[in-house]
């Protein structure tokens, strides 16, 4: 089914990359003392944590988990988050293969790292109920704002408009909360928050706040990289020209929209 399209994607990635893996070993043991390809460690602004067995599946707010274990999976090498932060000053060369950021605008790096804009731009975007009294940013003040952990704006929101955040696991779980009255407005990706609006089940929560700063997102390569800054920009190429980002942020957002009606179980703040 459609709404599963997102997760199977992601699934078959991972399986594909670990086969992968298992080949390269098999061959490698075969001619080279069995020496296994080194991690591919990415640096990001938000590591992901373990799976916890038995814990709810989440979809995450961003597609970046997704992009970088393509990359992976065409190195036939296994993947590695590391904390960066996204506004730093430098990207470690020898500390990491490349890094995925978000930022404001592309800014000369004195470190020499290569920035390969992916494509995707982001804004930050609230949600709210229909007949919220809330009609700007700066209304915020004061209230409840639901946010994701994996997301961008945790922090920002509260510094910037004087919000009262409440942080939840995953995007499903800012967006329960929403409905069931435990804030006045959530706040996400407007790539996520525009198509998941279009669901006819999402009309009484159609109220919005006017996109905030863009942010565009990047591969960051450190300086020497010539052959990963070659792959990425052969790999976004590819992601351009068949729309790729589109359908993963469509099927991203309908998983999200079916986790939270899977776990609504009280009904809707009236």
């Amino acid at each position: 089914m459609s709404r599963y399209r997102f997760r199977t994607f992601a699934a078959a990635l991972f399986l594909a990359l670990g086969a992968s893996q298992a080949g390269a070993a098999a061959s490698s043991a075969s001619s080279s003392a069995g020496q296994a390809q080194p991690d591919l460690t990415v640096g990001v602004r938000y590591v992901p944590p373990p799976f916890v067995g038995g814990s709810k599946v989440r979809t995450p707010e961003s597609i970046e988990t997704l992009l970088v274990a393509e990359v992976a999976g065409k190195l036939q090498r296994k993947a590695r988050f590391v904390e960066l932060d996204a506004g730093a000053a430098s990207v470690p060369a020898g500390a990491m293969d490349f890094a995925v950021a978000s930022l404001p605008k592309a800014q000369p790096r004195g470190d020499g790292a290569v920035a390969i804009a992916t494509g995707q731009v982001t804004r930050p975007m609230a949600i709210m109920r229909t007949d919220t009294d809330i009609k700007s940013w700066r209304q915020l003040q004061g209230r409840t704002v639901c946010l994701a952990e994996d997301g961008r704006y945790v922090g920002r929101i509260a510094e910037l408009y004087g919000a009262i955040e409440q942080v939840y696991r995953a995007p499903a779980d800012a967006l329960l909360a929403l409905r069931t009255g435990e804030c006045d407005a959530a706040v996400h990706d407007d790539t996520m928050l525009k198509a998941l609006l279009r669901f006819p089940e999402w009309k009484k929560f159609s109220a919005s706040l006017p996109p905030g700063e863009a942010e565009t997102q990047y591969f960051l390569v450190p300086a020497g990289n010539d052959k990963m800054v070659a792959l990425l920009k052969e790999m976004v190429a590819s992601w351009k020209s068949r729309s790729h980002f589109k359908k993963l942020i469509a099927d991203m957002t309908q998983d999200i929209a079916f986790e939270v009606y899977l776990d609504q179980t009280v009904p809707d703040c009236h």
